[in-house]
Order: structure tokens, then sequence, then C-alpha cells
């Protein structure tokens, strides 16, 4: 029978500073919550300042340590000034985890320029900024765990969402890249790739019919809840329980990217 020390030796978070980046947002809050309360000092960062200080006062009322600052994944001054606030809190940043991300939806032959640009800035080049600002200071901090939000469209295509499903096709490339890059140096890089849930930039973009497609092609029938992502991110951001896993992807759909029906 594992006892509670031996389970806190492996998902336990105790004395690391997490940085979520979206985790104003529902579902990087849902993985904010579950850092807070698996003992992780967690930093919100975010680009709305009302949504990051609703975040932190939920963390606290569970008994969670957490702070916020503002940041702008396309900026590299203000992803290094995220840096720097949260490594100030123990001295090192443990965990970052990139959930930050925007979406559009349109016929292929319809599909602005600028929303595309718009998409690739913050889901991808946004993603290669953090991970390199941060990836540089956990190397040379004696490493650290990055997990990257992809989606199930980083493996399998959905009409209409052009951008973002390339965007995270490229998240999940880049992920297992940097997993290679940054092994020897103590630094873990692995992907989570949420099916659907029922988050605000999904919604705009749902009607009947294609939520039927949806539901037709998961096997559970159902959308996922944010905090079901929680422990396939605590597993492969945890030191220990999670320490021979880098370049993976772990899928959180119910079953859609196994449904070939």
């Amino acid at each position: 029978m594992p006892t509670p020390e031996y389970l806190q030796s492996l998902f336990g978070f105790d004395g690391q500073v997490a940085v979520v980046i979206g985790g104003a947002g529902e579902l990087g809050g849902a993985v904010a919550r579950g850092l807070a309360q698996a003992g992780a000092h967690v930093v919100i960062a975010d680009v709305n300042e009302d949504l990051c200080v609703q975040r932190c006062a939920q963390l606290s009322e569970l008994g969670g340590k957490a702070s916020w600052t503002l940041i702008d994944v396309t900026d590299r001054d203000s992803v290094t000034a995220a840096l720097n606030v949260a490594a100030a809190i123990n001295g090192k940043v443990d965990c970052l985890v990139n959930a930050a991300g925007v979406n559009f939806g349109t016929n292929f032959l319809d599909y602005p320029e600028e929303k595309w640009d718009f998409i690739m800035d913050i889901n991808l080049k946004g993603t290669f900024n953090t991970c390199q600002i941060f990836g540089k200071h956990m190397a040379e901090n004696g490493g650290g765990s990055i997990l990257n939000f992809g989606s199930v469209n980083s493996i399998l295509p959905l009409s209409r969402v052009f951008g973002y499903a390339a965007s995270k096709a490229g998240v999940l490339n880049l992920s297992n890249n940097i997993a290679q890059d940054l092994a020897l140096q103590g630094v873990r890089c692995n992907t989570i790739c949420p099916g659907f849930f029922p988050a605000e930039q999904n919604r705009k973009l749902l009607d009947e019919q294609r939520v039927a497609n949806i539901m037709n092609h998961t096997p559970m029938r159902r959308y996922g809840e944010p905090d079901e992502l929680i422990g396939a991110a605590l597993l492969m951001l945890s030191k220990n329980g999670g320490k021979f896993i880098t370049g993976a992807c772990i899928n959180v759909d119910g079953g859609f990217t196994c449904a070939w029906f």
C-alpha cells in the first residue's frame, strides 16, 4: 500500500516555483490549481490583470501559494520580466506551463492573413520565446520541466481552424526538439494535448452539427472537464514521478485521437 510520504516524494511540488502562462484561463487555471494543491508556489502569468488577481485569490482559498505577473508572450522583454519576477521567489523557476492560446475559425479560402499571423505569433512563436528564455534559465540552474499545451489538432486535422491546428502541430514538433536539445542539461519538455473542453475560445466555434461530429468521433461521448487535465500535467511536470519522461505527448481527449469511426 503506497504511503502518503511515498506519493508526495513522487508527485509533490513543495518548495518549487511553477509559472503557468495562460493560468488565468480555464484549462491553464486547472493545471495551476493542481500545482498549487500539490505544494508549488504558482505564478499566474497572463495578459489580464483582473483575471490574474481572481485566479490567485482562488488558489489562496484552496490553501495554495500564488502570485501573478503580466506577460505578453510575443514580447521577449515581457517574457524575461516575468521570469525575473518568478525567479525572485526562491531563486529559480522549476516548472513552466505554456497554456496561452488563441483560435479563429472559418473556411480556408476566407481565412484572413492577419488572423493566421496573430495565431502563429501567440501559439507558436510565443511558445518558442518562453521555452527559449525559461529553458536557458533552467539549464543554468540545475534543470527544470516544461509542459506545452498542444491539441488533438496537433495530430489530427479539424476543419475551419487551420491556423490553430498548424500552430499546435508546430508546438508538438518544437517540444520534441527542445526535449532532445536540453535533455543533458536537465531540462525536460513534454506536451499535453487536450481534446474538446468547454473553453471559451471553443464555444464560439461550435454549432450543432460540429458538436455532433465531435461527439460521434469521441468514444467517451462527452466533453472533458478542465480538472481532468491535472493528473497528466502533474505526471509530466513532476521532478521524480516524471523524471524519465521527456519528448512525450499525452492526449487527454476521451479517445478522440484513437477513434477512426
